[in-house]
């Protein structure tokens, strides 16, 4: 991985990280003033929320892991698409996380979450765009995965997961942030499409 001139990449972890420990250690109500909520977004229209819920963390290791992905394989990203072109992944990926999970819960105005994970999604699935051949280990398994398998494997399972009672991880947001991630990507540098299946 690469960890130089990813200057949108610790800006955002930075970002994160003020604005989720704030949340944790100091004022609770700042989390549920910027959390995703599908009432507060469809009556209120306060759709800001979209975009703020993203740097909020449910708990430690919630933020910790999602700023732990975030560091591996944004550097990566941001070096082959640059600054730009990863900020566009990153908040393209949380508006159409967004977007979807407005939809997905649209008949339950109590629905709420907040969380990253939709734009590391997004820069994750990036990332298996461009090195689909890559390993990619998951949590403390030893053995990696190609990366275009454990992207479609990402999506297959988000979006079977989707919707289900009592379900506390938002696998909607994770969907549309990596179908974001992926065609984003492939908007911009559509030469991927032959190295993939070249």
């Amino acid at each position: 991985m690469e960890f130089e001139g990813a200057p949108a990449t610790y800006a955002l972890i930075i970002a994160n990280l003020i604005a989720s420990l704030y949340g944790l250690l100091g004022d609770r109500k700042f989390v549920s003033d910027f959390a995703f909520h599908v009432g507060a977004v469809s009556r209120r229209k306060q759709h800001y929320r979209v975009f703020t819920s993203s740097f909020l963390h449910v708990d430690f290791f919630h933020l910790l892991f999602n700023m732990m992905t975030l560091l591996f394989f944004g550097p990566t990203v941001e070096r082959i698409l640059g600054t730009d072109g990863f900020l566009v992944v990153y908040f393209g990926a949380i508006l159409v996380s967004g977007i979807v999970s407005f939809y997905a819960n649209r008949e339950n105005l109590t629905y709420s979450s907040i969380g990253a994970s939709d734009a590391v999604s997004g820069v994750v699935l990036s990332y298996c765009v461009f090195y689909p051949l890559n390993n990619i280990y998951i949590l403390f398994i030893p053995i990696g995965i190609p990366a275009i398998l454990y992207g479609v494997l990402f999506i297959i399972i988000s979006a079977r997961l989707m919707g289900r009672e009592g379900n506390r991880i938002a696998h909607e947001g994770h969907l549309g942030g990596a179908i974001a991630g992926v065609a984003l990507t492939v908007a911009m540098r559509p030469e991927v499409i032959g190295q993939i299946f070249g």
